[in-house]
């Protein structure tokens, strides 16, 4: 099916469903309840907090949704009857959410927080692959603490919220399900709803009510990073999937308590058009239409409402250049009125921060926008002072905080949990043997299968389970490569095969499988095999990313990650049949792998269950290929190109041998280098210098060529080997009473607000040579008005000869004054002392072998 009759479809659909109506309806006065029932004057109730005119919303204009009766009158009366017996500090509490790593249990006492979450990096005991007894045990921690009654406080459970968006992906032997890209080239709604209950089982064993589950997101451009979390570029296929996710997780909506079935609460994310930024930005800025934004971007709400979803979580991004989470008309207006959402709203990682006028420490304009819950991960205590003077003062009205309570209590008494008893106490807790239990990995596997889109066979395929297979390519044996991002960690990334008890790789898929069959498989990940193979398959593609981290300039590999197109292309010239199968969160443009394949599997990014690949390339029990492009595939890699592959292409086997013609190779687009990436191979990156100064200015040396000698020979620069020739700077320095600084400038400063909120350590790859004879310090620069400088100590206690990947958060560096806005120098480091130090690389990442710690 081509694009264009794709879409004609969905206009169809939508005009012809529960979506018709949205288009030519009367103009009528806009209603809203969520309005009048938070105490705001009509003139607040549009968008006056912004001058920007086309960011204004007509309610009247979209659908009005039926939201399910999901508590009773019995339920209603408790929740009031508890919001009269609350002091102001109580009910400030309790519309806050802090991240484990930074909420103690005594700090939901004292504080009465409503709400924890576990972010990407945190884990009990500041241990993220700690083992589900742990976290079992500290949800338990969490609960006691929280039903401590107080004179202003009647005892009201703490919600644990966690990022179960492929499976319980933050515990170690879950099961991981394909992300969602995978899931929409299934075309299966059924399979969906029995992944979501599959889900809320496994967050069940571990003490969890809630996961920010399903993204509902519409990706329109797949540069962007988190592209992979949206099941299609069709509304129409996101919207077909929302409702049957929701009531997997939660199940059908009713007055029943949620907790007293295998299930948890949902939030559809991220609200609204996040998947619509220009660029395909994350946290980026939506420009498009109001028509656009209701048809494309809203539509995967209208099922999730009237499913009853618990709650929706707002966007870091914008429309037409206001904040999502402080866009009243968004949120009040339209979702809470016009919409009839009745759950609670809430705000993503610290993104009140970033609505204009605010600052993560103080942000009344988001809840005078409607937001119902701030995640304030590391900020809430910040947070709760400004709060309760915002309360006082009138700033916040006492009407709007009552109403984001009575919201937060109304889940809570959905959920069933204050009769619930403590986490361990309750259905399925503590039950371990389901965590990647048979019956669920089966569904996982089954998903894989459903999942894969076939793009080209010549007829290689199926494969010989007889045969003898070579299995190549630097994914082949590796389970996180896989899994992706949000998976056990943020990133994904830093993970070996031994954290992943249970699962299956795709070389371990393969390998049964031939192995049953009778056959012979070997591993050689380079494809320098000893004994000639009948055939090879050769696992390529992206490494794991997540958010911002995996926006890309165009839509190609990175050149890193090629190196297995000339394993494809010699094993072609020996003669030798391949089949290339690629791990991805979004189509690329791989016209080279395509044509040096005999076959091309698009497998996204599978999770735990790589049996799932080996049971269609070798068509088990008869099993064929059914997945469907959910996006079309580009020719080129630059934005906007051509289709490859239309909407909804896939082939089969029963489709037979297919010819092929080769495909143009040129990508359309430069190469581009790597972001957030400041120095590399010892060599500063395109717009960077590499510079040596007297500290406090006067004397500078750029460092252009090697050996060199700077500040009166005071320093000597020269090439050291790291990973390849000279692939390093040394920089041997004597003491120096005016100081020396080694630093990294630039004339066009960058923004790393984005990356500092989400937790990114600026990295530096370096061997100390000859510790250092006085302190040494950080900074990062911006410019002549500020500067942060971080002491760091860690380098006298760094082994000698050792290379090392020492870290710095970035929030370190904004704690301390710098603005993150706009930083000229990212790396400056300074000392009076003599030493020798080697540099290979000063980037942006999450992995380090040692932390340094923010200064108190």
């Amino acid at each position: 099916m081509t694009r264009k009759a794709a879409n004609a479809g969905l206009m169809a659909l939508l005009l012809s469903t529960a979506l018709g109506g949205w288009i030519d309806q009367p103009a009528r006065a806009a209603t809203s309840p969520a309005a009048a029932a938070d105490g705001s004057t009509g003139a607040e109730s549009g968008q006056g907090h912004s001058a920007n005119h086309s960011a204004e919303i007509h309610p009247e204009l979209w659908p009005a949704v039926a939201w399910p009766r999901v508590i009773d009158e019995a339920g209603e009366a408790r929740v009031q009857a508890l919001l009269g017996r609350m002091g102001l500090a109580c009910k400030v509490g309790q519309i806050l959410q802090g991240d484990i790593g930074t909420v103690t249990p005594q700090d939901v006492r004292t504080y009465h927080l409503g709400s924890v979450l576990n972010g990407g990096n945190s884990g009990p005991g500041g241990d993220d692959l700690a083992g589900p007894a742990q976290w079992l045990a500290l949800a338990d921690a969490y609960y006691e603490a929280s039903i401590t009654p107080s004179a202003d406080c009647p005892p009201i459970p703490v919600m644990w919220g966690t990022d179960a968006v492929h499976g319980h992906s933050n515990i170690v032997g879950a099961t991981l399900f394909p992300h969602n890209v995978g899931l929409g080239a299934a075309r299966d709604p059924d399979l969906i709803e029995r992944i979501g209950a599959a889900t809320a089982a496994e967050i069940r064993v571990t003490g969890q009510e809630w996961t920010f589950a399903p993204t509902v997101t519409v990706p329109q451009d797949y540069r962007w990073g988190r592209a992979y979390e949206g099941y299609s570029s069709d509304p129409a296929l996101v919207a077909s999937y929302v409702g049957r996710m929701v009531r997997g997780l939660q199940g059908p909506p009713s007055t029943a308590p949620i907790l007293a079935g295998p299930h948890v609460i949902a939030s559809t994310k991220h609200f609204l058009a996040d998947g619509g930024t220009h660029d395909g930005i994350d946290q980026g800025d939506a420009r498009i239409g109001e028509t656009e934004l209701r048809l494309i971007h809203g539509a995967p709400y209208l099922p999730a409402i009237e499913n009853g979803v618990a709650t929706v979580m707002t966007s870091f991004s914008s429309w037409q250049g206001v904040k999502i989470a402080g866009h009243r008309g968004l949120v009040t207006d339209l979702l809470k009125g016009r919409m009839n959402f009745g759950g609670l709203v809430v705000t993503d990682w610290n993104a009140h921060g970033q609505v204009a006028g605010c600052s993560n420490a103080s942000c009344p304009t988001t809840v005078n926008a409607g937001l119902d819950m701030l995640m304030a991960p590391d900020s809430w205590k910040l947070l709760y002072t400004s709060l309760l003077g915002q309360v006082r003062d009138g700033t916040i009205p006492m009407a709007r905080l009552d109403d984001a309570v009575a919201r937060v209590l109304r889940v809570k008494q959905r959920l069933g949990l204050f009769d619930a008893g403590k986490p361990s106490t309750r259905l399925l807790a503590g039950r371990y043997e389901l965590l990647g239990s048979a019956e669920h990995r089966a569904i996982a596997r089954e998903a894989v299968r459903k999942s894969l889109v076939l793009l080209k066979n010549d007829g290689v395929l199926p494969l010989r389970p007889t045969a003898r297979i070579l299995v190549a390519g630097d994914g082949a044996d590796d389970i996180a490569r896989q899994a992706g991002g949000w998976t056990l960690s943020w990133q994904g990334t830093g993970l070996t095969n031994a954290q992943f008890p249970g699962a299956t790789s795709l070389w371990g898929g393969i390998a049964a499988a031939v192995r049953s069959g009778g056959g012979v498989a070997e591993l050689v990940p380079d494809g320098q095999f000893k004994t000639r193979p009948d055939a090879a398959v050769v696992v390529f593609g992206e490494a794991p990313y997540a958010e911002f981290q995996g926006d890309l300039a165009s839509l190609q590999l990175k050149p890193e990650l090629r190196g297995p197109l000339a394993t494809m292309r010699r094993l072609r010239a020996q003669g030798i049949p391949v089949v290339a199968v690629m791990l991805t969160g979004r189509p690329l443009f791989v016209n080279p792998e395509l044509n040096a394949a005999n076959a091309f599997v698009t497998a996204w990014l599978p999770g735990s269950e790589g049996g799932g690949v080996a049971d269609l390339l070798f068509a088990r029990n008869g099993l064929d290929f059914r997945g469907r492009l959910p996006m079309v595939w580009p020719a080129e890699a630059r934005p906007g190109a051509r289709p490859l592959f239309p909407f909804g292409y896939g082939l089969s086997l029963a489709d037979g041998p297919q010819g092929w013609t080769v495909l143009p190779e040129d990508s359309g687009v430069a190469e581009e280098g790597s972001a957030g990436v400041y120095l590399a191979k010892g060599q500063p990156t395109a717009a960077w210098s590499l510079e040596v100064d007297r500290a406090g200015g006067g004397e500078s040396l750029r460092v252009t060529t090697v050996p060199a000698l700077a500040l009166g020979g005071k320093v000597q620069i020269a090439a050291v080997d790291h990973l390849v020739q000279e692939g390093a700077r040394q920089f041997r320095l004597r003491a120096n009473p005016s100081g020396t600084t080694i630093r990294l400038t630039t004339t066009s400063p960058i923004d790393i607000r984005r990356q500092s909120n989400g937790e990114l350590m600026l990295l530096a790859t370096l061997r100390i040579d000859s510790p250092p004879s006085g302190p040494v310090s950080l900074t990062q620069g911006c410019g002549d008005r500020c500067a942060a400088t971080i002491p760091l100590p860690e380098l006298k206690s760094l082994p000698a000869g050792a290379w090392t990947v020492l870290g710095v958060p970035l929030k370190c560096f904004a704690r301390a004054g710098a603005d993150m806005g706009r930083i000229t120098s990212p790396w400056a480091l300074t000392t009076r002392g003599s030493m020798t130090f080697s540099l290979a690389q000063v980037s942006l990442g999450t992995l380090a072998d040692r932390v340094v710690a923010c200064p108190r």
